[in-house]
């Protein structure tokens, strides 16, 4: 027998929650802002033309890093990963490249969970908790084990169809990865872009195989645009494109070689839509700086839910929109088994960077990335000596400590202006910027990490388990509690296969059962508790 539930307030939140918008986010793997609408004619990109034209275009949209982890990570807890033990490219599971590496001393590196403070929550929480059915159909990739209190629906299947009340509004992530540098490895076929159609950085050698991987690349946005096209499409069939808020964003910079796990523009910066309710403000475009940092509270000050005050970043939109931001910050930190710690502040024009490691080559040994062929054959190059002088970050066996760019005059970021008495001020300027985000967030990727595991899990770097959640009726409603401080708690009524968040007593018709299990984020996972009347 199934039981039917009803929250306290129940029914004053389901008659708040029918005027509140839908919220859908499309995001493509490895995707730089290469398409039309940012002025790069190479190919079509008919859906994503359209929605640019309906929406508003970002010109200034970074990721905190240019690879996916730790800048999921900063979207999904609107903080920086340095400042929770984020930083690494996968603190808590092995590269998929770990059979390439040989070195004992690359294959000791620990693994564990970022820990934010105790009160940091998967911002989705604070969405469910306000009536949204919240689903991410591909990847989570948090730099932590995904808490079941995060979603409604977490896996490939996942879509807003999935919700059984249809008039319950829903936060939807739908993740493509066909943009992703692994299908660059092995691109599909048919060919579409020719070669000879695209262009090169001068920062790559201009090369027929350099050419092939930079049209493979291209090909693949194609693709990436006919799955936004279905998608939206059956936003259309359900009569929902009208009430939905949809943001498109690249989840770091092109998979390509001296873009992803870099802090170059090529690296970090992300094309950016969104399309408003009633297509407000269509077809315009915006120069803000925006980072990624501020999405999760961009989404709560949309959907005029509180940001909490843990959150590191700031709201680009909605009625707790902030004054605008005059820097981003980025980072580079241990990139598989490649060590390395690099800073970045940028403003509207200028980017610093903070080389903390100098006496490293920015190439380092990434056995994933060196699967690709232009990456082979830079590698090749490299060793002959063959590489030109606007390539030599590809081949400095050292970096300097700073280095200052230009990004109007300099958009490739090739010549470094660091060391040039017209830019001391400038220089200075974004020097001190960087100290004062580091002083007022802190910064544990600057902390090895065997240390770092002590400091994450205290004394001893064991990771703490959740206490178990405690169940009890009190005058006629379901209170449950953990005694671990800042633990989300998870319960399933009989006969139920999804877990719910709990967040306020419960008032159940009947005698059910209830399982509950908590979960703080970075901890492992309680025991699951059963409680019948």
């Amino acid at each position: 027998m199934k039981y039917q539930l009803t929250v306290l307030f129940g029914l004053l939140l389901y008659l708040t929650t029918l005027a509140q918008p839908n919220i859908l986010w499309i995001t493509a793997e490895d995707l730089s802002p290469r398409l039309s609408f940012y002025g790069d004619s190479t190919i079509a990109t008919p859906n994503l033309d359209q929605l640019a034209r309906e929406g508003v275009v970002y010109d200034r949209a970074f990721a905190t890093y240019g690879v996916c982890a730790p800048a999921r990570h900063s979207i999904i807890l609107g903080m920086y990963p340095t400042s929770t033990g984020a930083s690494a490219m996968r603190t808590h599971t092995r590269t998929s490249a770990i059979k390439d590496i040989t070195d004992p001393e690359l294959l000791a590196i620990p693994t564990y969970e970022a820990v934010p403070p105790p009160e940091a929550k998967c911002f989705t929480e604070y969405l469910r908790a306000a009536g949204y059915y919240c689903t991410n159909n591909s990847k989570t990739d948090y730099q932590f084990k995904t808490p079941i209190t995060a979603w409604d629906e977490n896996d490939r299947a996942a879509h807003w169809r999935g919700r059984k009340n249809k008039a319950m509004p829903f936060f939807a992530v739908f993740n493509f990865t066909i943009t992703h540098e692994s299908k660059i490895h092995n691109p599909p076929s048919p060919k579409v872009v020719a070669a000879e159609a695209v262009s090169v950085p001068p920062y790559y050698p201009n090369t027929p195989t350099v050419r092939q991987d930079i049209a493979a690349h291209y090909d693949n946005i194609i693709a990436l645009d006919a799955q936004v096209g279905r998608l939206l499409e059956q936003l259309k069939e359900d009569g929902l494109l009208e009430e939905t808020i949809i943001f498109f964003y690249g989840d770091h910079g092109d998979g390509l070689p001296r873009a992803k796990r870099w802090v170059y523009d090529s690296g970090i910066q992300v094309p950016l839509i969104v399309r408003f309710l009633n297509q407000k403000n269509a077809n315009t475009r915006n120069g803000e700086l925006v980072s990624f940092v501020d999405f999760a509270p961009t989404v709560l000050s949309l959907l005029d839910v509180d940001i909490p005050a843990y959150m590191e970043g700031q709201a680009f939109l909605g009625k707790q929109k902030a004054a605008k931001r005059q820097y981003i910050y980025a980072c580079r930190d241990r990139m598989d088994p490649a060590f390395e710690t690099i800073r970045a502040v940028r403003d509207h024009r200028f980017k610093y960077i903070r080389n903390y490691r100098p006496e490293l080559p920015y190439i380092g040994f990434i056995p994933y990335r060196d699967r690709m062929k232009m990456m082979q054959e830079i590698l090749k190059m490299t060793e002959k000596q063959e590489l030109e002088a606007e390539q030599w970050q590809f081949w400095a066996k050292q970096k300097p400590l700073e280095e200052l760019y230009d990004t109007a005059t300099d958009p490739h970021e090739i010549n470094n202006l660091a060391a040039n008495p017209k830019y001391f001020e400038k220089l200075a300027e974004l020097r001190q910027a960087h100290e004062n985000w580091t002083l007022k967030y802190g910064d544990m990727g600057r902390i090895p990490e065997a240390e770092l595991i002590k400091k994450l899990y205290p004394p001893e770097g064991k990771q703490p388990i959740t206490a178990n959640p405690k169940i009890k009726e009190v005058e006629g409603k379901i209170h449950i509690i953990c005694e671990t401080e800042g633990a989300s708690i998870a319960y399933q009524l009989a006969e139920e296969e999804s877990w719910l968040l709990y967040h306020q007593p419960l008032v159940l018709n009947g005698s059910p059962k209830i399982k509950s299990k908590a979960i703080r984020i970075g901890w492992k996972e309680s025991e699951t508790i059963v409680w019948e009347k």
